[in-house]
Order: structure tokens, then C-alpha cells, then sequence
């Protein structure tokens, strides 16, 4: 599903991403962990085309980034679900107008967004709080209405930066086990961690990051650094 070849990214004369290979299969778990600085939200950004790199190619769906047009990102955006640290929710909307509003950028019908909202907010385990707005819910709440709006566009790719870096260690685990329910429905799953306990957890493949390079793979692995 994903193809990066020979990927090098520069900041300022520095290799932020030095010659990465790597392959994800379509339905696959992977945790990229590394220490902050080692790459990982770069990798991510490059998938989204956020960030463009500046040797090799990345292929999602044998769509090559470096070849795509500005003005087919929206569309290709469409397939990629991301979730980062900072949550960043419309603080004056419910969490059924924030899943919502993120359907409607993406043109899907009032129709729609009637019928699979709810289903999206049963999904996350957030039910109760459809009709609650975000200053009236926990860290963990917040970060399930940000995976849910993630999914509003059923996205076959979900980016997780850091997704429980600013939460407790039990709504951690469960922003965890919903990645890992989401993932258990098909869709593919990159998380950006430094959490060790959680990645031992997971009990998945496991990329390691460092320096800007990929320093060890493990199809079932735990955080070794």
C-alpha cells in the first residue's frame, strides 16, 4: 500500500530522513518509535504532503508524491485519516458538529452526515457525548472526537502522531485500543510513538527510528532504544 524508496528530507542542511526504505501492507499495525527529532512526524508529513522530499519517492497506492499535483492532494487526502497530539477541535461545536464539519468539507450530502456520524461516534465509544462540546469532556474524549472526525471520510489510511503523548496512562491505553479496533476493521495504521509500555502492548510490527534513519524492524516487536 506503501512504498518509500531511497526517501531523503533536508532541514536546513540537516537530513531529517536519510535513504528510508520501507514498505506497509494494505491492513497493517506498524508503530514508528524513536526519540523526538528521530523522523517520525516527518515520515508521516511526507505522507500527506505536508512536507515534500527532496530525494526519492514515496508511492501510496502506486501514486507516486513527488509526481502529484497540488490540485490532486484534496483528493488523494480523502484516503488518509490523521490524528496528532495537539487535537485541535472547533471548540464551539459539539462532537457530533466537529465529525460533521469534516464530512461537509469533504462534500458529502446533510443526508450523509445524518446517518453516519452517529454511527462513527458509537464507534469511538462516544455515544453520550454526542450533543457535549469539548471543554465538557476529558483528554481521552477529546482525542476519540478527533479519531472519529479522522474516520468521517472513511479513510483506508490513519496517520496517529502522538495521539496520547498529552493523556493519562488509562485514556493512553484507550485511545490505543481503539486505534487497534479501527485497524481490526481494515484500515491501515501508522502510529508515531515514543510510548514504550504501549508499544509492548500492541504486540505489532515495530519500526525503529533514529537519526533520520531506520535502525531496526520487528514484525512483532517492543520499543528497543
Amino acid at each position: 500500500m506503501i512504498e518509500f524508496k531511497k526517501v531523503t528530507k533536508y532541514y536546513n542542511n540537516h537530513k531529517a530522513l536519510n535513504n528510508i526504505n520501507l514498505h506497509v501492507k494494505q491492513g497493517e499495525f506498524i508503530s514508528l518509535v524513536g526519540m523526538s527529532g528521530a523522523g517520525k512526524s516527518t515520515m508521516l508529513k511526507l505522507l500527506v504532503g505536508e512536507e515534500q522530499l527532496d530525494d526519492g519517492s514515496i508511492l501510496i497506492d502506486d501514486i507516486d508524491m513527488t509526481k502529484i499535483r497540488k490540485s490532486d492532494l484534496p483528493y488523494l487526502r480523502r484516503k488518509i485519516g490523521v490524528v496528532f497530539q495537539d487535537i485541535k477541535l472547533l471548540p464551539k461545536r459539539t462532537a457530533f458538529e466537529n465529525v460533521a464539519f469534516a464530512m461537509e468539507v469533504s462534500g458529502h450530502t446533510k443526508e450523509q452526515i445524518n446517518k453516519d456520524v452517529p454511527r462513527i461516534l458509537e464507534l469511538v465509544g462516544l455515544t453520550h457525548k454526542t450533543h457535549n462540546f469539548p471543554h465538557e469532556m476529558s483528554g481521552g474524549e477529546k482525542q476519540r472526537v478527533a479519531i472519529a472526525r479522522s474516520l468521517a471520510h472513511r479513510p483506508v489510511l490513519l496517520l496517529a502522531d502522538e495521539p496520547t503523548g498529552n493523556l493519562d496512562e488509562i485514556n493512553a491505553a484507550e485511545v490505543i485500543d481503539l486505534l487497534l479496533k479501527i485497524n481490526e476493521l481494515g484500515t491501515t495504521v501508522l502510529l508515531a510513538t515514543h510510548a514504550s509500555d504501549l508499544v509492548n502492548k500492541i504486540k505489532k510490527r515495530v519500526i525503529t527510528i533514529e537519526g533520520g534513519q531506520i535502525t531496526m524492524e520487528q514484525e512483532k516487536g517492543k520499543y528497543k532504544l
